[in-house]
């Protein structure tokens, strides 16, 4: 069940709502001053990589030209494949 974060452009407010079925239409508001200026973001994770200090795998960054001078970067985490 996917869990996206929204912040409110209005008051700051952080908060996250659960979508559960994609056919049904959910209102977006803050919960707090009730506004529906709000601007998705990206959820923090918490990942680790390794076991201690002396582990080199370490996750590696690519970018690449997506095109008309934009460039795409994409993180790679060792033992995801």
């Amino acid at each position: 069940m996917p869990i996206f974060e929204f912040r409110c452009q209005d008051c700051g407010k952080l908060f996250e709502k659960l979508h559960i079925n994609p056919k049904e239409e959910i209102k977006l508001e803050c919960p707090d001053c009730k506004s529906q200026n709000l601007q998705r973001v990206i959820s923090k994770t918490n990942y680790t990589t390794g076991s201690g200090q002396n582990d080199t795998k370490k996750p590696s960054i690519s970018s690449k030209s997506c095109g008309s001078g934009n460039n795409c970067s994409t993180i790679e985490f060792p033992g995801c494949d």
